[in-house]
């Protein structure tokens, strides 16, 4: 195997483990703190409300927000790795 395909190789393994992690972390705080683990949390009170009803409504929104530009800055450093970059 030629090193520019062992390189496209590693640099698509890399890409597809960031979003592997990233819809890990995004199904864990939409589905498990807002749905499976709600009623572990809303003994625990956050801006009036009960946690697992935030994390429901604004935290899935929120962490998904954050976990876009994540993932647009951590693309951008596998980009510039194996040199790629625009």
């Amino acid at each position: 195997m030629s090193e520019h395909t062992q390189n496209q190789e590693n640099y698509w393994k890399a890409n597809v483990r960031l979003i592997f992690g990233c819809l890990i972390v995004w199904a864990l705080v939409s589905y498990g703190f807002g749905i499976l683990l709600r009623p572990m949390l809303a003994g625990i009170e956050i801006g009036g409300t009960d946690l697992g009803f935030w994390f429901a409504q604004q935290g899935s929104i929120i962490s998904f927000i954050i976990l876009v530009f994540f993932y647009a800055w951590r693309m951008n450093a596998l980009d510039k790795e194996y040199g790629l970059e625009e």
